[in-house]
C-alpha cells in the first residue's frame, strides 16, 4: 500500500509558541496578513494581542472578526472582499474550526474566484491560496493540519464538504496555553470531536500505516485526558496533551478521511444550529454500534488502546464494552440528545429525507467500514433522537 500523507511544512507546536507568528510571518515573505477571527476572541483582546505582535515586527494587518459558528458563504464572501479590498498578502486565522475553516475558503476564492459551492466534493480547487497561518484556540476540530474546510451554502442551508490539498495551511501554531479559559462544554464538544477524528480515521477505508499509528495514540491520549480538562479547567498537563492530540488527530482523518459520524453530523448542524463537536458526540455511540459488524477487529482494537476493553478480552466483548463506554462518556460530558437539545420534534423527522441526502452526497459514509443505504442513516437519526 502507498500512502501520500500532506501536512503542513511549518508546525510550532508548545506554550508561548503564539508569539512566534511575526517570525514565521517573515518566513513565508509576508508583510500585510489579514487575521481571520470571531466576535468572541476579538471582543476578548486575543486578536488585538495577534495585531500588536505583528506590528512591533513591522508587519501591517487588518482583522475580520465576522466568523459564525457554522461558516457561510455568505461571511465568506465578506471576507474575501476584505481581503482583496486591503490588499493583503496571507492569511491568519485565529480561533476554533471555524475561524479556520473561514480563512481557508477566503484564500480559496481570493485565487480561483467563484463561489464556495463550485468547490464542494468532489469538484476540485485549481490553485493554492496564499500563505495561511493557522493559530488554533481550542482542541478539538484539527482544521489547522486538513486538507478540509466546511462551508454552509447561506441559500440552500447545506454544509458543504470541500476537500483538497490546496486547503492545507502553510503554518500551524499549537499553543495549548490559548486553551486554558475554554468553557466547560466546549471543551466537552471540541474533545469529543478530536476523538470522533481518532476513531474515524482508524477504522476508515483509506487508513493506512502512518495515519493509524498517530490516530491510536490520539484516541488513547483523549480517552484520558478530556474528562480532566471537562471537570478541571486549569490543568495544564490536561490541556496540553489534548491540545497535541487533537493535532495528531487532525493530520490522521486528514489523511485518512473521516466516515459515516462526520457524514450524518454536518446537515444536524446546518439545520439545527447544533455545535459540530456536539453532533458527532449525539452520534458516535450508535454509528459505532452500526458500523462494527463490519470491522469488529479495528473497532475493538479502539477499545483496547482507550482502556474501555481489557488485552485478552474477545473482540466481541472489546466492541461490546466500546459501546457502552461511548454511551457512559456521553453522560459524564452532559451530551444532550437532540430531543434534549431542544430541537422542534416535526422539525427534526421533517428534516431527516434531506438529512440523509447531504449525508450520502457529503461522501463521507462512503468511507465507513459499514456503508450504508439510505432507510439505514435514516433508521440512524431516528434511533438517536431521544
Amino acid at each position: 500500500m502507498v500512502a501520500e500523507i500532506q501536512i503542513p511544512p511549518i508546525l510550532k507546536i508548545g506554550g508561548g509558541s503564539f508569539n512566534e507568528v511575526p517570525a514565521i510571518l517573515a518566513r513565508l515573505n509576508c508583510v500585510r496578513p489579514l487575521i481571520v477571527t470571531d466576535p468572541f476572541l476579538a471582543s476578548r483582546g486575543l486578536s488585538g494581542m495577534l495585531e500588536d505582535l505583528i506590528r512591533k515586527s513591522g508587519g501591517e494587518c487588518a482583522v475580520f472578526s465576522e466568523t459564525v459558528a457554522d461558516p457561510t458563504s455568505d461571511v465568506v464572501e465578506a471576507g474575501v472582499r476584505a481581503f482583496i479590498g486591503g490588499r493583503h498578502d496571507s492569511l491568519v486565522s485565529l480561533g476554533g474550526g471555524s475561524p479556520i475553516d473561514t480563512a481557508k475558503a477566503i484564500g480559496m476564492l481570493a485565487v480561483n474566484g467563484g463561489q464556495a459551492r463550485d468547490y464542494k466534493v468532489p469538484n476540485q480547487i485549481p490553485k493554492s491560496g496564499p500563505p495561511h497561518i493557522a493559530v488554533p484556540t481550542t482542541a478539538g476540530t484539527g482544521s489547522e493540519v486538513t486538507r478540509f474546510t466546511v462551508i454552509t451554502d447561506s441559500a440552500k442551508d447545506e454544509k458543504m464538504l470541500i476537500a483538497g490539498g490546496a486547503l492545507l495551511t502553510s503554518a500551524a501554531v499549537v499553543d495549548f496555553e490559548l486553551t486554558l479559559s475554554m468553557p466547560r462544554r466546549l471543551t466537552a464538544d471540541t474533545g469529543t470531536d478530536s476523538l470522533t477524528h481518532a476513531i474515524e480515521a482508524y477504522v476508515s477505508r483509506k487508513a493506512n500505516p502512518f495515519t493509524d499509528h498517530i490516530a491510536l495514540s490520539a484516541m488513547k491520549t483523549i480517552w484520558a485526558e478530556l474528562p480532566k480538562a471537562f471537570n478541571e479547567p486549569n490543568n495544564r498537563a490536561a490541556r496540553e496533551a489534548m491540545m497535541l492530540a487533537a493535532t495528531l488527530a487532525g493530520i490522521a482523518f486528514s489523511n485518512a478521511s473521516v466516515a459515516l459520524v462526520h457524514g450524518m453530523s454536518r446537515p444536524i448542524g446546518a439545520f439545527f444550529h447544533v455545535p459540530h463537536g456536539l453532533s458527532n458526540a449525539m452520534l458516535l455511540p450508535a454509528v459505532t454500534a452500526f458500523s462494527i459488524p463490519a470491522q469488529e477487529e479495528r473497532y475493538s482494537d479502539c477499545a483496547r488502546t482507550m482502556g474501555i476493553a481489557a488485552s485478552d478480552d474477545s473482540n466481541n466483548v472489546a466492541c461490546r464494552k466500546l459501546v457502552e463506554g461511548l454511551f457512559r462518556r456521553n453522560e459524564e460530558l452532559q451530551v444532550p440528545s437532540p430531543k434534549k437539545f431542544g430541537i422542534a420534534e416535526h422539525r427534526y423527522f421533517e428534516a431527516i429525507p434531506t438529512m440523509v441526502e447531504q449525508a450520502l452526497a457529503s461522501g463521507s459514509p462512503q468511507n465507513n467500514p459499514r456503508i450504508p443505504i439510505g432507510q439505514e442513516i435514516e433508521q440512524l437519526y431516528r434511533e438517536v433522537w431521544e
